[in-house]
């Protein structure tokens, strides 16, 4: 068999399996969250949040809202070196993220089944 023959099977081939893996995933929320960030702030995104006192009236006097805190921690990066995560029941997380061209931080428990986000603060950089 020549080499374009079978270069045409093997293109005709992929080309069906891309097309049954399209029609089996079509519509589903798969992810390839592989990476130690992101499988932390998936993990953190996925559970509803509860803000202490501090954290309600910085988004007060911000003038934030919880799609906004929501998408600074979806979108945010973990700073690992300044997370608690050494401790057995609920670590503690530090996210950086921006919002209106200012550096942001989110400290943030992490708990089982709650996510409570301790501190919101702006950073001097």
């Amino acid at each position: 068999m020549k080499f374009i023959h079978r270069l045409a099977y093997y293109l005709g081939g992929f080309a069906i399996g891309l097309m049954l893996l399209m029609f089996f995933l079509n519509g589903k929320d798969a992810s390839c969250d592989y990476g130690p960030n992101a499988r932390t702030i998936k993990n953190i995104s996925s559970k509803p949040f509860i803000y202490t006192n501090e954290t309600s009236n910085f988004i007060a006097e911000q003038s934030l809202d919880s799609t906004i805190v929501n998408n600074l921690v979806k979108f945010g990066s973990v700073d690992f070196s300044k997370s608690k995560t050494e401790i057995d029941s609920c670590k503690i997380y530090l996210i950086e993220n921006s919002y209106k061209e200012r550096d942001l931080e989110l400290m943030i428990k992490n708990c089982d089944s709650i996510a409570t986000i301790l501190d919101i603060k702006y950073t001097n950089n």
